[in-house]
């Protein structure tokens, strides 16, 4: 990490707040809550915004010098951005299908990109109150009702030789059924936004393979967290994902406590 210390539990401490604006948009009559459309037809509601307004605000208040890369932001080309060797890539509502179908499995997430890779990661669930931290050099955990929890994975953890295949709620591409097909004995869980990558970090499931279409934004807070817990997220090629390409789309990727475990299945040499 470069020299300037970043405090993670701080970075936690903005999701907690713009949480709780979310949430409370989250908690009013469903017709209150007002859905747009956006250039790539996904759902827009005021909560995006809300939590967009609070997440860059204390940011560039804490670290003015770091530029912030939102889903919600202006579009940043290429030219600008590629100079950057640290900046704060936000996604600050996470499962907006999630949110507009009230099943409370939405995320607010905050990652800190350095030369390409995430370093740190916080993943907060309003409904829930629960948070997920992620630092490189400090490790990874979990904070629920006061309770914080270490996590650290030591290999896929299978019960009775069965795989725990956590998947998408909204997002069940034909490459995943196919993928399926070609597994051993596996228990298919879903999960909706980056609590996926959360389930793999918490050791509650063994594998999270992602086919349909991401973007960068989507994923870097949860790269950061398993990675953090001692697990891995990789592309075909079992190459860690990578960040701030010019083109900001994901290749399928991924996720699981080691390498031994994608070998052992047939997707690593």
């Amino acid at each position: 990490m470069n020299g300037e210390y970043i405090n993670a539990d701080f970075i936690g401490l903005i999701a907690l707040e713009a949480g709780k604006a979310v949430l409370s948009i989250y908690e009013q009559e469903t017709g209150e809550v007002v859905a747009e459309r956006k250039a790539d037809d996904s759902p827009l509601t005021k909560a995006d915004r809300s939590s967009h307004g609070i997440i860059t605000r204390r940011l560039h208040e804490r670290y003015p010098h770091i530029p912030v890369l939102s889903e919600e932001g202006e579009e940043i080309p290429y030219e600008t951005r590629h100079t950057w060797r640290q900046y704060w890539l936000v996604d600050p509502l996470d499962g907006t299908k999630e949110f507009l179908h009230r099943n409370g499995e939405f995320t607010i997430n905050i990652a800190l990109i350095e030369d390409g890779y995430p370093v740190i990661g916080v993943v907060y669930v309003p409904v829930l109150d629960l948070l997920y931290i992620g630092d490189q050099n400090i490790g990874c955990r979990r904070e629920f009702r006061g309770i914080k929890t270490n996590l650290r994975l030591e290999g896929a953890s299978l019960t009775n030789g069965v795989i725990r295949v956590v998947h998408s709620r909204s997002h069940i591409s034909e490459a995943l059924r196919n993928f399926l097909k070609t597994l051993p004995e596996h228990q298919a869980i879903s999960r909706g936004s980056s609590l996926k990558f959360c389930a793999v970090a918490a050791g509650e499931a063994d594998l999270y393979p992602r086919f349909g279409p991401t973007m960068e934004w989507d994923t870097a807070a949860g790269q950061a967290v398993v990675e953090a817990a001692g697990g891995i997220v990789v592309d075909r090629n079992g190459s860690r994902l990578r960040y701030n390409k010019e083109d900001l789309h994901n290749p399928p990727f991924f996720v699981a406590p080691d390498r031994k475990l994608l070998e052992r299945i047939g997707v690593l040499p």
